[in-house]
């Protein structure tokens, strides 16, 4: 679907939004605007990563959106995120989309029949700045779920899908941060105008803090897995060092057990009448020797 977006004589430009586009739209819009099919071609791959390519007569961006509705397990950049294609010059803006984006609906409504708009760059500021945006929420609720699994590990509740847990949240935050330094080239090579500058400069800022908050995520992850397997080793250990004590213990009282379980013929203890309370006395003495000797090691 096409739409002329109709703007206000004071802006100097004309702006086409294509939204769910087929390949006969895009032919019929590379044609019609002598726009290189090649890129063309990338606004149908729906996994191209951010770029900025100056053409002949266009400058030509691809940007990708935060999905806002998070899927359960997602880990590739199509199930992430979203992309916006968007060819400019002075006097053409042209942006391409499969999914509809609220954001650009209130940026039409903004610049309908207003004299807001000034030029076609300014729009691409803002498709740029809210692309950007749109993974500050993502970076929030990756803090909180990473804050939620600490508490977790430290109040020993943990679940047996933790581990599945990392891997999808370091997954989303590396996807993230590769996105955003993708996104970078978009926002160095752009070309801002004198009312612009001050949102790109903002849209700026908001990138390098955007970039810390995945880098400083996938870090607490992986602290946190490191973490999560020392205290499952811990664990490990802590149940072998009481199988070695009751090991400890029953070693040397099954080896007394053994040999008076021997079916020798000629053995001089058999006979005697109280043979049988001093090999309890004697493996009881035993087990003292050795409980106290744990004892003065700290082992129990």
């Amino acid at each position: 679907m096409s739409e002329n977006i109709k703007l206000t004589t004071k802006a100097h430009f004309s702006w086409i939004d294509i939204t769910k586009p087929s390949v006969k739209d895009l032919e019929e819009l590379s044609t019609k605007y002598q726009i290189h099919p090649l890129a063309v071609k990338d606004c149908m791959e729906p996994d191209h990563l951010p770029k900025f390519e100056r053409l002949d007569n266009f400058d030509f961006i691809i940007v990708r959106v935060h999905t806002s509705e998070l899927v359960q397990g997602a880990e590739t950049t199509q199930e992430l995120t979203n992309k916006i294609a968007v060819f400019y010059n002075d006097q053409l803006l042209v942006t391409v989309h499969r999914k509809e984006f609220p954001y650009l609906d209130e940026l039409k409504d903004s610049y309908v029949c207003t004299d807001r708009c000034n030029s076609s760059r300014e729009v691409v500021s803002k498709i740029i700045r809210f692309a950007i945006h749109s993974y500050e929420k993502p970076a929030m609720t990756l803090s909180r779920d990473i804050d939620k699994i600490e508490s977790e590990i430290f109040l020993k509740t943990i679940h047996p899908t933790l581990l599945e847990d990392f891997y999808f949240l370091k997954r989303h935050a590396s996807l993230c941060k590769m996105l955003l330094f993708q996104i970078q080239e978009v926002l160095v090579r752009h070309s801002s105008t004198p009312s612009d500058t001050g949102l790109l400069q903002d849209t700026r800022d908001l990138h390098m803090k955007l970039i810390t908050l995945f880098d400083q995520a996938q870090e607490d992850v992986n602290n946190l897995s490191n973490i999560y397997l020392s205290l499952s080793a811990q664990k490990t250990n802590d149940v072998m060092k009481l199988l070695t004590v009751f090991s400890a213990f029953f070693m040397p009282l099954t080896f007394i057990v053994g040999i008076y379980g021997m079916n020798f013929e000629i053995m001089p203890e058999l006979k005697m009448r109280y043979g049988y309370y001093i090999c309890l006395l004697v493996m009881g003495l035993t087990a003292l020797v050795i409980f106290i000797w744990f004892r003065r090691k700290k082992l129990i």
